[in-house]
């Protein structure tokens, strides 16, 4: 699997706070983030279903 990278603008005060979760989780800040969106994508798919993937 390939690694993306994506470029979020975020506001230093969402930003300080998401590093303060990230520390109290013993994590980074990337890190943090892609849970954060595991999680959702997680949630989204029990309420919808699987989302499916077309093949590049």
């Amino acid at each position: 699997m390939a690694i993306k990278s994506l470029s979020i603008r975020i506001d230093d005060k969402m930003l300080d706070k998401l590093h303060v979760v990230a520390d109290y989780e013993g994590r980074s800040a990337n890190s943090e983030i892609l849970i954060l969106i595991r999680d959702a994508i997680e949630k989204y798919e029990e309420k919808h279903g699987e989302i499916p993937i077309k093949k590049k």
